[in-house]
């Protein structure tokens, strides 16, 4: 190696972001990833569950939660599908600029992705307040209002899609944290293009939470909808 390549070589290993356990970035960018990767991992299992809960009670009340289903408007809910995959678009390009080491484009991408997620949960509030308008919030000491016929069933029904609205948008809260955490070292020059693996890293997480919504989506608004009004 020659006496340049050793210069370079040993200013890459002491990088103040790199740890001391790791003996490069590379190293040490690896390790992160399969971090994230085996966090998501206990994620999906986590969300699977509801998701199989939610999967067993449709397949005993599959009238019911249909009628219960179609209680639900779609455009908002269509409205923040779109959203999520705008800003898993602006998120992918603000991990590219972070490649390329253009600060400003890593900013402005972010930030942008940040009001689309934020967009996103003002959305998920005001349908919220329509179902606490509507009488379809269970427990909480709230009225419930449903048809008879369909009164437990639907209580089960909405009881899991505010758990699992409920925790993605959590999800989405912890996301908008996390890229607020990563202005922070976009703007102290932390993020260079030798050291990029935070805001790739947190790509991933946030890419994760806009797909999770590619799954409820249907499952809460779509599935088995039909045209129905409570009386």
């Amino acid at each position: 190696m020659s006496n340049g390549a050793a210069v370079a070589h040993d200013a890459h290993a002491h990088h103040p972001a790199l740890a001391h356990h790791f003996e490069s970035l590379d190293a040490q960018k690896e390790a992160s990833v399969l971090g994230m990767w085996l966090f998501l991992v206990t994620e999906i299992l986590f969300f699977g569950g509801a998701l199989t809960a939610y999967m067993i009670y449709r397949t005993w009340y599959p009238d019911a939660f249909a009628v219960a289903s179609s209680e639900i408007a779609i455009l908002p809910g269509a409205i923040n599908t779109a959203v999520l995959i705008l800003s898993s678009l602006t998120m992918a390009l603000a991990v590219h600029a972070a490649q390329t080491g253009e600060r400003g484009k890593i900013l402005v991408f972010i930030a942008i992705t940040m009001v689309l997620g934020a967009a996103f949960l003002g959305i998920k509030a005001y349908e919220y307040h329509e179902k606490y308008v509507e009488g379809h919030i269970p427990g909480l000491g709230l009225p419930f209002r449903f048809e008879e016929e369909y009164y437990r069933p639907a209580q089960i029904f909405f009881s899991i899609y505010f758990v699992l609205t409920g925790l993605h948008a959590l999800h989405m809260i912890i996301g908008l944290g996390i890229m607020t955490w990563m202005l922070v070292l976009t703007r102290k020059g932390v993020i260079t293009p030798e050291y990029y693996a935070p805001i790739e890293i947190s790509g991933l997480y946030w890419h994760f939470v806009d797909i999770v919504w590619i799954f409820l989506f249907p499952l809460l608004y779509l599935i088995g909808r039909h045209v129905h009004h409570v009386g």
